[in-house]
């Protein structure tokens, strides 16, 4: 319901009961039951009925043009969001496009370069292409969660077993920065979701503390059951961020340090895409930075009613 509709039956239903009550009883202690006895009383139901007619009528058309405004205000935001989310996209794709055409116009250029620098510039391109690729599977995620959430298949997902994964995969570059990762999660801890967003979720935030806790830090990850799903504690002990920067931590394209974390091969979109992918499974999520220091994520995933499987057809 609408913002207009809920302010105009609300504002209905309080006329009608006032009128109701000052007709159904005569005298104004409230004690006697005694409706409509008097001439008078008919006159004064009919004055009420034009009145409420007449009230109704301006109410209804007031949340009308209220609901229009709000909607169009509605809509000028959205729109908003799209020409900056399109410009970001836009700024982000054109720096390692512009890379890689750079690298790849001096090759070009210079066919006598000595074939180290080749390589090097071979080695650089390889790595913009990757970054580039990044960035493109980051907006495909973002716009199935936006678009088309009703797509996303559900089904039991083991959750320590995935973090294990995600653990053994990013194995070189904890071990580079001399970092550890602590996983305290039950066992059987399952969830009913989507298994590429859960995976998402885990392995944005692990290679979200890999790039920025710093060395010889410690990752760890708790979980508490809850009624309809599991709370989740993603925390690490290193350098964290200043308090004035997580309201937008999660903000598409948003970056503590912009030169930093291009630098790192970020995309910019990682923690939007837990945020998202969090909110699809009905939960909660939030960044806080610990008296003892470092970065905390604490956040909710609620199970979610497994997709139905559509039977194999069966040969005549």
């Amino acid at each position: 319901m609408t913002e207009g509709r809920k302010m105009f039956f609300s504002v209905m239903a309080i006329f009608l009961t006032y009128a109701v009550i000052f007709l159904v009883f005569e005298d104004y202690d409230r004690r006697v039951l005694n409706p409509l006895s008097e001439t008078s009383d008919w006159y004064l139901l009919v004055f009420s009925v034009a009145v409420m007619t007449m009230l109704s009528a301006l109410l209804y058309r007031y949340s009308r043009h209220m609901d229009e405004r709000i909607s169009r205000e509605q809509e000028e935001q959205r729109n908003h969001m799209r020409r900056q989310l399109t410009n970001n996209i836009a700024h982000e794709l054109k720096t390692p496009v512009a890379s890689i055409l750079g690298y790849m116009e001096t090759l070009i250029e210079n066919p006598n370069i000595s074939a180290e620098t080749q390589q090097r510039f071979i080695e650089r391109s390889h790595a913009q292409a990757c970054r580039l690729t990044s960035l493109l599977q980051d907006i495909s995620t973002l716009n199935k969660i936006d678009y088309a959430p009703d797509a996303l298949a559900m089904e039991p997902v083991n959750i320590a077993d995935m973090v294990d994964d995600i653990r053994t995969e990013t194995a070189l570059a904890l071990e580079k920065r001399k970092m550890k990762f602590v996983n305290w999660l039950p066992r059987q801890l399952t969830i009913c979701g989507n298994p590429s967003l859960l995976y998402g979720i885990f392995r944005n935030l692990t290679d979200n503390a890999i790039n920025y806790a710093g060395a010889n830090t410690t990752i760890t990850l708790t979980a508490e059951q809850m009624a309809e799903g599991w709370l989740f504690h993603f925390c690490d002990n290193g350098v964290g961020v200043a308090k004035e920067h997580l309201p937008r931590l999660f903000e598409r394209f948003y970056r503590v340090d912009k030169g930093r974390s291009r630098k790192m091969g970020g995309t910019g979109l990682g923690l939007a895409i837990v945020k998202n992918a969090v909110l699809l499974h009905d939960g909660t999520i939030s960044a806080v930075v610990p008296q003892s220091g470092g970065l905390r994520f604490d956040f909710t995933l609620k199970n979610q009613k497994p997709t139905p499987t559509t039977p194999a057809p069966t040969s005549s």
